[in-house]
């Protein structure tokens, strides 16, 4: 048993800390910068985002249209674009609260855990301040990325099977967690809200609303400015 029991505090991602979907955002970054087709990207893309809130997403079908893009181009030109866009999609989209909540667990092991590829959301989780991330992987040989997925993606149950990942890298297991939380907005991340000694609603889609409710679980709101609001 550890020294130190582990707390941790984990937060989902889009349309939680971000009033927004990064991986929506990216995909159509590329379509407005005329890297991807929009008259078929967009449709698509939009496709994939309504199958997500439905909670009704294919990951495998959903990752092949997210990671081929990164594939064709060069890792410094990708690089350059996720600047730009960074500055100019994510920074205004940070939900006004999400740093108020990040101060609240200062002294836990902070970790976000999304589906969003680690390309996208690692410089997010930098910018945030945010140690620690646990995210679907994309393939790289010889630094550049293949277009396919590496490992299990964080994606509802794998979001389980990920953190219990991330546990055993460290020679921990579940039982060394003292405590936990985990934050988000999606019907998606029941698996690991059920988990968590502490599951909170944030900003949550209706089916998560309504289970949060019948549970007697938090729901709070980002997008005020000030501290995390009951909702």
């Amino acid at each position: 048993m550890p020294a130190t029991p582990l707390r941790l505090a984990l937060f989902d991602l889009d349309n939680t800390l971000l009033a927004g979907d990064s991986d929506f955002e990216w995909a159509q970054y590329l379509i407005d910068q005329g890297v991807l087709d929009r008259e078929v990207y967009e449709a698509r893309n939009q496709h994939f985002y309504d199958q997500y809130k439905a909670g009704t997403l294919d990951i495998l079908e959903f990752l092949d249209f997210q990671l081929k893009p990164l594939s064709r181009h060069p890792r410094s030109q990708l690089d350059a674009w996720h600047r730009d866009f960074l500055a100019s999609r994510i920074l205004p989209v940070v939900a006004p609260a999400t740093q108020a909540l990040l101060a609240q667990h200062a002294g836990h092991q902070r970790i976000i855990v999304t589906a969003t590829n680690s390309f996208v959301t690692a410089p997010i989780a930098r910018h945030l301040g945010v140690p620690h991330l646990i995210a679907t992987e994309p393939e790289q040989v010889g630094g550049e990325f293949t277009g396919r997925p590496h490992g299990q993606p964080a994606f509802r149950e794998g979001k389980v099977a990920r953190l219990d990942q991330w546990l055993a890298e460290r020679g921990h297991t579940w039982a060394h967690v003292a405590e936990s939380w985990f934050y988000s907005d999606s019907l998606n991340d029941l698996p690991l809200l059920e988990r968590v000694h502490h599951p909170v609603a944030v900003d949550p889609d209706p089916t998560l609303a309504a289970h949060a409710r019948a549970r007697g679980w938090p729901v709070l709101s980002l997008r005020r400015n000030g501290a995390p609001v009951p909702l």
